[in-house]
């Protein structure tokens, strides 16, 4: 297939390595040349524009927020004004308001729009083990199903309006930060009754919680190791924020997600925005009186 891809930063750019790897023509574009460039080197092609990238039998988008998905698809207007047959795949976790916005302007231009989230680090999507929550037209996902199927284990498809694949992703990323808090909380109290982290976390976790979030994220707290970042922790700032917004549209209390925001905002505010986000921890240990 033909496919276009927007964003190709670790997370999509491994993406991106998958379909080439599939046989599949890529077309790419990133504000970075440099990032596009090394893709090319695996046999991409490098995109002019982001108008450019878009054509073929799908574009997949990868961007890191709002404001990204904004300038490239609103206000770079790229999308063709008389319909098109290509289908756009937005892998992005975005706010409910923005994927709103995007499925309106894909319905004024008649362009198939699909909003394909994924669960998974970058490591995870370079192995094609992504999760994937699909939501929109039936036929335009069955035309996208081989590029999904490229890139992640499993799709989940959670019916026909794109927003409830954003949904999706919001509700399992307020998961993960809690989990992430529970076991800040956790090794700062054994630490501070003299006990070492790690060693009891995966005591812990192998008894009680032996699942890759838990696996992951508490030998990086225990540790305390969070750099390389393999999900930077202002992403993770906004993901929550996410939530507290749709929480607030429906009148859904989320007094969890609020405690996060907090603890993100101590994090960012003592410079640990680069930080993996597992870098919370770091907060909750502070708020122990110990070192981070």
């Amino acid at each position: 297939m033909e496919v276009g891809f927007i964003g190709v930063g670790r997370m999509g750019s491994a993406m991106a390595r998958n379909l080439l790897k599939a046989g599949h023509r890529v077309r790419a574009w990133d504000t970075s040349a440099n990032r596009v460039a090394e893709l090319a080197k695996d046999g991409a092609v490098a995109a002019r524009s982001a108008a450019d990238a878009f054509g073929g039998d799908a574009v997949i988008s990868m961007l890191p927020n709002d404001d990204a998905a904004r300038e490239v698809f609103i206000d770079g207007d790229i999308l063709p004004k008389d319909g098109a047959a290509t289908v756009h795949v937005n892998m992005a976790t975005v706010s409910l308001a923005c994927a709103r916005e995007l499925t309106a302007l894909h319905r004024a231009r008649r362009v198939p729009y699909v909003a394909a989230t994924v669960w998974g680090r970058p490591d995870v999507a370079a192995a094609a083990k992504l999760s994937i929550v699909a939501a929109g037209d039936d036929a335009a996902i069955a035309r996208v199903q081989p590029l999904l199927d490229k890139i992640g284990q499993r799709t989940w498809r959670v019916g026909s309006e794109p927003s409830r694949a954003n949904v999706a992703k919001i509700a399992g990323n307020l998961m993960v930060a809690c989990a992430i808090e529970a076991m800040a909380e956790t090794a700062a109290l054994v630490r501070a009754h003299g006990m070492p982290a790690e060693e009891t976390l995966d005591a812990i976790i192998t008894s009680l919680f032996n699942v890759p979030v838990y696996r992951g994220y508490g030998d990086m707290i225990g540790k305390r190791q969070y750099e390389p970042p393999g999900f930077d922790l202002i992403l993770g700032f906004k993901d929550v924020r996410l939530a507290l917004a749709a929480g607030e549209e429906a009148n859904v209390p989320l007094p969890f997600a609020s405690v996060l925001r907090d603890a993100f905002m101590d994090a960012i505010a003592n410079g640990d925005a680069d930080k993996d986000w597992s870098a919370i921890g770091r907060v909750a240990a502070r708020r122990a009186g110990l070192d981070g």
